[in-house]
């Protein structure tokens, strides 16, 4: 029997190294692994890629990320490209200008490190903005930038009680300045016209076309539901399910609402069975348990240090009370749901541990897959358990080099010990811990290439002047290549993908190198020339 798809002249990248060179495809299963001989599957109907020394590897999978609210983003003011304070607002006055119709102003992307303390004043916003109001979240989402006429419809004022899980920053006097954090931002985001179900559907598919681009062939959406003002994408991945517009695999991971406890359990069970449909599974729940180390927000097991490096009595803040997250773990368990914790900061990490070792004590072994992401700081007692639990560290690569936002926001605030337990992805690794990878996008870049090359040499592309972010944590190509692949297919519960095996499914990327033969500060100069679900091409670099 001919094969429908035929990939040959290699390398192709196996379990076992690249030994193979040819690759054949039947319907959505790859059927034949070797080298010269497979090419005898090819028939007069056979569709023939020459590799001629590009290497082919299993469909890169993103284990957290957020499609519907980056798309979205991306038709709005989009600020993820700007890096100092005067280009940001240029950008926001630019798209005001140029959106005369729009109510408010929209968007978000901007970079902390772009601001003194990486905290933004209404003042900048009202010279660029001054007769709308203006809601901008900030490049990892955990906070807000406002202006006057955006804090005087939501009512906030010097009198204005912080959330209990947020902050308003305030100037000298008290004011409201203009940065909203963490539960904070609600205030005003919540008064901000939702997207319409088209425009959410619209911007998943826009997200789909960017991530195909990128040669991710599956991914986990680590949120769907409602938090902080986000438009939930569930209504939007079950239309594309059904009508087969979503050519990705997904899982998606449903919100747990931090406001409540395990009454909302049943809610999460009939979600589960309501939105499964085709290729979106909802099968996991979400459960963010702490913010973000730039802001403070971040749960540690020691106080954070200031600016004079004293010792604090901020600690960051737990977003679910870890006396109750055992219980409500173990229930989920029980129930087969997959737990996907956000987990940053190390006593986050632990109080996540700890919940999936009450549910195992509780419940024996299962195959539910807990996943812990971000993992920024990380006690060296606790990553002996990730193996010994069964808990899969899904690693942001991106985030584990010299930058601004680490060097002048994080490190002065965590210490010298501390900060040299960031992102300990070599340690995770060599304690027999399975690593998947994902982007946080719009957080950061979706593109896997640059962040395994951040991965393999904890630097970023465009800074080989920068010092290697803590070495020992470095990975291999080939370690930070599986995290990517079978290590994020592992978290997505989807077994028969992530690897090119006989059998597997044909999820499948060209690159336009291979990326083994050259330097590893070269990685990144890797583009995704072809991408396959199942064996049906989603994107061709070529357009064709």
């Amino acid at each position: 029997m001919y094969a429908d798809l035929l990939f040959a002249g290699g390398p192709v990248l196996t379990p076992e190294g690249r030994t193979a060179t040819t690759v054949a495809v039947t319907g959505d299963r790859i059927t034949a692994v070797g080298r010269e001989e497979v090419r005898d599957l090819a028939g007069p109907r056979t569709e023939v890629v020459e590799l001629a020394g590009r290497l082919l590897l299993p469909g890169f999978q993103d284990a957290h990320v957020h499609p519907v609210p980056a798309g979205l983003e991306l038709t709005q003011c989009d600020l993820t490209g700007t890096r100092t304070a005067d280009e940001t607002v240029a950008a926001v006055r630019a798209y005001a200008d140029a959106h005369h119709g729009r109510e408010w102003i929209t968007g978000g992307g901007w970079s902390m490190e772009a601001f003194e303390g990486g905290t933004p004043t209404k003042e900048l916003l009202d010279a660029a903005v001054p007769d709308r109001p203006v809601y901008l979240p900030n490049r990892d989402h955990h906070g807000a930038w406002v202006n006057s006429r955006a804090l005087e419809r939501a009512g906030i004022t010097r009198h204005t009680p912080d959330p209990a899980d947020g902050r308003i920053e305030r100037d000298a006097s008290g004011e409201p300045s203009g940065t909203l954090q963490e539960g904070a931002m609600q205030l005003v985001g919540r008064l901000t016209p939702p997207a319409t179900p088209g425009d959410r559907l619209a911007a998943l598919l826009h997200a789909q076309r960017h991530l195909h681009a990128l040669g991710i062939t599956a991914w986990q959406d680590a949120l769907v539901g409602d938090f902080l003002g986000m438009d939930d994408p569930s209504a939007a991945y079950v239309s594309a399910a059904r009508d087969g517009s979503l050519t990705a695999r997904v899982v998606g991971a449903l919100w747990w609402d931090r406001e409540r406890g395990a009454e909302q359990i049943p809610e999460l069970v009939e979600k589960r069975a309501e939105f499964t449909h085709g290729r979106f599974r909802a099968k996991t729940v979400k459960l963010m348990l702490d913010g973000v180390a730039e802001t403070g927000t971040a749960a540690l097991l020691e106080p954070y240090l200031d600016r004079c490096g004293c010792v604090t009595a901020n600690r960051g803040t737990s977003f679910l009370d870890a006396a109750h997250l055992p219980k409500y773990v173990t229930e989920l368990d029980a129930l087969g749901f997959q737990c996907h914790f956000h987990a940053l900061g190390d006593r986050a990490v632990r109080d996540a541990l700890d919940a999936v070792a009450a549910a195992r004590a509780a419940n024996g072994p299962s195959d539910t897959r807990p996943h812990l992401a971000h993992l920024q700081v990380v006690h060296p007692d606790d990553v002996p358990r990730f193996a010994r639990l069964g808990a899969t560290a899904t690693i942001q690569p991106l985030w584990a080099a010299h930058e601004p936002q680490m060097d002048e926001l994080t490190i002065p605030f965590l210490g010298a010990e501390r900060a040299a337990r960031q992102y300990p992805f070599g340690a995770l690794l060599r304690s027999g811990a399975t690593l998947a990878a994902g982007s946080d996008w719009p957080v950061s870049s979706p593109d896997p290439i640059q962040g395994i090359h951040v991965a393999v040499n904890r630097r970023t592309p465009d800074a080989r002047d920068r010092p290697v972010f803590l070495p020992a944590e470095r990975l291999g190509l080939a370690q930070a290549l599986t995290a990517y692949t079978a290590g994020s297919a592992y978290a997505n519960h989807l077994d028969d993908s992530g690897r090119v095996r006989v059998g597997a499914l044909a999820d499948l990327v060209v690159l336009d190198r291979d990326p083994f033969a050259g330097p590893a500060q070269d990685i990144a100069r890797a583009r995704v020339a072809l991408t396959y679900v199942g064996g049906e091409r989603v994107y061709a670099a070529d357009g064709h």
